[in-house]
């Protein structure tokens, strides 16, 4: 079992950035994929951004070149930066843990851009 609890959400004006966090805990972190998914209202919940144990990165289209995804394996979390945020990245964005068939997920954290 993985909890995942994330953090870093809030208000941000369009061009702005912010970099979300996500600290794992109850397993060994280094043995999971970990990702970053978004849902806005109305819409199904996407892929935003995903990292490998092995740190290899890739990113929904929408956000390659803006948005940057990394772990700290010592602090047992996975990061989110995010950059020239536009008010479509406007969106609750969720951790996930990914291993074998089990994936996990964190609550959410409310990312909100103004234009």
């Amino acid at each position: 079992q993985v909890q995942l609890v994330e953090s870093g959400g809030g208000l941000v004006q369009a061009g702005g950035s912010l970099r979300l966090s996500c600290a794992a805990s109850g397993s060994i972190f280094i043995i999971y994929s970990m990702a970053w998914y978004r849902q806005a209202p109305g819409k199904q919940r996407e892929l935003v951004a995903a990292i490998s144990t092995a740190s290899i990165t890739n990113y929904a289209n929408a956000v390659k070149g803006r948005f940057t995804i990394s772990r700290d394996n010592a602090k047992n979390t996975v990061y989110l930066q995010m950059s020239s945020l536009k008010p479509e990245d406007t969106a609750v964005y969720y951790c996930n843990a990914h291993r074998n068939n089990y994936d996990y997920w964190g609550q959410g954290t409310q990312v909100t851009v103004s234009s």
